[in-house]
């Protein structure tokens, strides 16, 4: 029988992982698959609570991860265009490589 701590130490281990993706990797993609990996852990946190609650009613659960799982459709939507903007304005997803005015990385900040 699975218990409530076993999923609770699962969530911690794949948000912790989700968690170093995010502060560790310079590509901008895995930044991205780090925060899907943390927001599939606070789905598993809301599943388990919602299963091994006292009283767990029929759908109550269930709606808040279809609620979390629609926000995390449309965060990799957006996040996935901006990505696909940044590659073609500045031809890498290196999130060091980029420069934090919005110039392109002309000096200056003049078009010429």
């Amino acid at each position: 029988m699975t218990t409530l701590h076993h999923y609770l130490v699962l969530s911690a281990l794949l948000f912790s992982v989700g968690l170093a993706g995010v502060l560790t990797r310079r590509n901008a993609i895995l930044v991205l698959i780090g925060i899907e990996l943390m927001l599939n852990a606070a789905n598993l946190n809301l599943v388990a609570f919602w299963r091994h609650g006292a009283h767990p009613a029929p759908v109550d659960g269930l709606v808040m991860v279809l609620f979390v799982v629609a926000v995390a459709a449309a965060e990799a939507a957006v996040g996935l265009a901006l990505v696909i903007a940044l590659h073609r304005r500045h031809r890498t997803t290196n999130l060091d490589e980029l420069d934090s005015d919005g110039d392109g990385g002309s000096e200056g900040g003049a078009a010429s």
